[in-house]
């Protein structure tokens, strides 16, 4: 059951560009859908914190703070960085580019005196990013251009600050209660940043109505819900290998709804960042130490998410 439900959660968290194209399809602009979609599942949280038994806890006064900083300011840049490279780069490649995240959490951690360069981390490394190479190197004409890109690395670089900073203080928030408050946080800016500038638009079509509601549900609420269902019962590392199923299946999503498709050789660089995932947590859990999360702690609490 605990791996079924962290597969659940890749497939919906693998489903947010998919969802975020089909937006974009009926016309919804880029601040209105995060506004909209941060609205939607801070509702959701907050209401499901009300009614699961044991989720009502008081949290300290500066925790909430740095959640709400967190989601207002580290997830906010991540989230909008991501959707806007969506409007540049196909849903696939933007995937892989973001699911880099783990590997540069890995070199920070490093960097910062929490972890240690092994031979193992040094592998990862260098796979995770000849096979960024490769994916970039392979990029088929239109499928990819400068912008959309550097908002991609952006994105996965804006995730690991987030993850850093999660990891080292909110190791024990309750997730229900950290995800109304960091959903919340994330609302705020891009609530305020939309009114400021006139960008918030309802007047889209229909259906916009369907692809923003998937992107809250599923994407979100039941993505992280089913993360940390699955995490209590397999653990963390387990937990973070089975998260590298988002990345294939936003793949196959991507080439069922849009038609979208990877070269052999971006093909293969995606198999080279996936195995460095693979191998940094197979390491983890071989080795028993402490080191920041790598599944998703962006999206629920230190997590995607991030996504």
């Amino acid at each position: 059951m605990g791996v079924l439900l962290c597969l659940v959660s890749a497939a919906c968290f693998a489903a947010l560009g998919i969802f975020g194209k089909l937006a974009y399809d009926a016309d919804v602009g880029v601040l209105t859908l995060l506004t909209v979609r941060f609205a939607m599942a801070a509702t959701g949280f907050g209401i499901l914190t009300l009614i699961v038994p044991g989720a009502r806890v008081r949290m300290d006064r500066r925790v909430v703070l740095v959640a709400l900083g967190l989601g207002g300011v580290g997830y906010a840049t991540q989230a909008g960085l991501f959707f806007a490279a969506l409007q540049h780069v196909d849903v696939s490649l933007l995937s892989l580019l973001l699911y880099t995240y783990p590997v540069l959490v890995t070199v920070a951690s490093i960097a910062l005196g929490r972890d240690r360069a092994t031979r193992r981390r040094m592998a990862a490394l260098g796979a995770a990013t000849g096979g960024v190479a490769l994916v970039l190197v392979g990029a088929g004409s239109g499928s990819a251009d400068a912008i959309g890109v550097t908002m991609g690395i952006g994105a996965a670089l804006a995730y690991t600050a987030y993850i850093l900073v999660a990891d080292s203080v909110i190791a024990d928030v309750p997730p229900l209660a950290f995800s109304t408050v960091m959903a919340t946080g994330a609302f705020a800016t891009f609530a305020s940043v939309s009114l400021a500038t006139g960008a918030l638009d309802l007047a889209f079509a229909t259906e916009g109505w369907i692809w923003l509601a998937c992107l809250a549900v599923i994407s979100t609420i039941v993505a992280v819900l089913s993360f940390f269902a699955g995490l209590r019962r397999v653990g963390p590392s387990n937990a973070s290998i089975l998260s590298t199923f988002e990345p294939p299946v936003t793949v196959l999503l991507a080439f069922v709804v849009f038609g979208e498709q990877l070269g052999a050789v971006q093909l293969v660089g995606g198999a080279l960042v996936l195995s460095a995932v693979v191998l940094l947590q197979a390491g983890r859990r071989e080795g028993g130490t402490r080191s920041p999360s790598l599944s998703r702690p962006a999206q629920a609490s230190a997590h995607p998410v991030p996504g």
